[in-house]
């Protein structure tokens, strides 16, 4: 699967574009080595690492989806690597 696809799929980019433009930048690595193309192929077990918003995630691709489903469901495509991160779908929401 295309990694602008994935991206996009698994919720982690709001648009696909915007995903292409996150892998065209140079900012993504894939199993460790730098993806300046979006078209880079994404296997289960993959390592996707990138900074967005001030902040570098890295995760492992569990399975690759069939569609753009609801959160919870994009949730369940990779596994955060950083200890200690909650993922953003079932962290409580802070009250203000």
């Amino acid at each position: 699967m295309r990694l602008d696809r994935f991206l996009w799929w698994a919720r982690l980019a709001p648009t696909r574009k915007v995903a292409q433009a996150m892998a065209e930048a140079g900012t993504l690595r894939l199993d460790g080595r730098r993806i300046d193309r979006a078209h880079a192929a994404v296997r289960p077990g993959a390592i996707i690492a990138y900074a967005r918003h001030g902040k570098v995630r890295v995760l492992r691709v569990a399975a690759l989806p069939r569609r753009r489903g609801p959160p919870a469901e994009a949730a369940s495509l990779y596994e955060d690597l950083q200890p200690g991160s909650a993922n953003p779908v079932d962290a409580p929401r802070a009250r203000e």
